[in-house]
């Protein structure tokens, strides 16, 4: 079906600047954006959907996230976190049974569509149960198995590493290609340079993707130097983490080598400043890395850390907090956070037919209502949307060209059953 969405304003992006059309049409033919211009079209259509008061930006991307974790949300918190994985997180997540992932998974897929995300990046576990979830609902995803090995583990006798190899083979271009599958690393200090250095390696073979965590506390970055003489970036580097596609989440204590390392290697940081400020991690230097030219991207990190999968709230911190620890007001400026929400996001994702608005793209896309008091005026759609727009103001989400969720309705998903189902599956975890 061939649908006009009309009497919009919509954001695109031209040599790097975006840039606004008013009142204009988007046209979308099956998955695809067909039409984008300021006149109206003389082609038909079989329908259209007049957004006058509206405003069409690309689908938000959240490029590090632990989805089914919106189960523990407000687990442990105000705690380290050492203290916080090892005594709080990791023990309730060994309770978990598929009909808990399941529930939490669409829980999830739930907030973040009414939030405008139309891709995620997920590191976690049991992912075929996310991945049925993720294909009822439309939605797209990078999945990955969270991979931690043990001094006493040898590599070949690592079951989660064989597990996250068997998911990649059998779920990688799933779903129409709206799922695809990386390869995941936990961490440094959950792992061994045995386990990472030969997981790189099938990772490279595969052809796969890579998503770790990096440097996010200084007491991770301080203690892998006492152990190896090197940083946590050095090491992944050393190890030939790096020769492949890789998301690194956090990046909070980085060195200016370390920086150089991530640019060299084309690696794509993803900054989650909810969750780094919680559990008291610090600022992750966001400016250095984006002067140097890398790739960053921003995340939730996962409902217990943060505690919620709201994209505009992340965009509204990492434009205003680095202004405040720096003194600086002219930095982490609202257009670069759009991108590293959009563009950014497409690009660590590996999807190259998504992240802005123009012909031939996925339509993948969010409307946000103008017609909103906080909203009144916005002269700077950037500014606006990082500085003064809530997930709340999202009336619209489509992906390939399908609307998903529009003011307060999902159009593929059963938001009561969901609810209900995850009420019943709280109760049995926490039992």
């Amino acid at each position: 079906m061939k649908l006009l969405l009309s009497h919009a304003d919509v954001l695109t992006l031209e040599n790097g600047l975006w840039r606004t059309l008013r009142d204009a049409y988007l046209g979308v033919d099956g998955e695809r954006i067909c039409y984008l211009s300021e006149t109206a079209p003389r082609e038909a259509f079989d329908a259209e959907k007049n957004l006058r008061g509206k405003l069409l930006i690309p689908g938000l991307i959240n490029c590090h996230c632990h989805a089914p974790m919106v189960f523990l949300r407000g687990i442990g918190s105000d705690l380290s976190l050492q203290d916080w994985l090892f005594h709080y997180i990791f023990p309730t997540e060994a309770k978990w049974t598929d009909r808990g992932i399941r529930a939490a998974s669409e829980l999830a897929i739930l907030e973040l569509l009414a939030s405008g995300v139309t891709s995620f990046s997920d590191m976690y576990y049991r992912n075929a149960v996310t991945i049925e979830a993720l294909d009822r609902a439309g939605m797209k995803a990078n999945l990955c198995r969270s991979t931690q090995g043990r001094a006493d583990l040898p590599y070949r006798e690592n079951t989660d590493c064989r597990e996250g190899i068997a998911l990649f083979r059998e779920f990688h271009n799933s779903c129409g290609g709206r799922i695809k599958i990386d390869l995941c690393i936990h961490a440094e200090y959950t792992n061994t340079p045995e386990t990472i250095e030969a997981y790189s390696a099938a990772c490279l073979e595969l052809g796969a993707g890579m998503h770790i965590h990096l440097s996010e506390t200084r007491r991770e970055q301080e203690e892998c130097v006492a152990k190896y003489g090197m940083t946590p970036a050095a090491l992944f580097e050393k190890l030939g983490t790096f020769r492949n596609r890789t998301t690194a989440a956090h990046c909070v204590w980085l060195t200016p080598e370390d920086m150089e390392i991530l640019r060299a290697n084309g690696v794509s940081p993803v900054h989650c400043p909810s969750s780094n400020m919680k559990i008291g991690s610090g600022f992750a230097p966001v400016q250095q890395m984006l002067d140097r030219g890398i790739n960053v991207t921003i995340g939730t990190d996962g409902a217990a850390s943060n505690n919620n999968l709201n994209m505009l709230e992340e965009m509204h911190l990492a434009s205003v907090i680095h202004n405040g620890y720096t003194g600086d007001p002219t930095v982490v400026k609202p257009a670069d956070v759009l991108k590293m929400a959009t563009v950014n996001g497409a690009r660590l994702q590996g999807r190259p037919d998504t992240g802005e608005l123009k012909v031939g793209m996925k339509a993948d896309l969010a409307a946000i209502d103008l017609d909103r008091p906080h909203l009144i005026p916005a002269p700077d759609y950037p500014a606006a949307i990082c500085y003064s727009a809530q997930g709340s103001d999202v009336c619209m989400t489509m992906v390939d060209g399908q609307i998903l969720y529009e003011n307060g309705e999902y159009k593929t998903l059963d938001a009561e059953r969901i609810l209900a189902e995850a009420r019943v599956a709280l109760r049995e975890l926490y039992e």
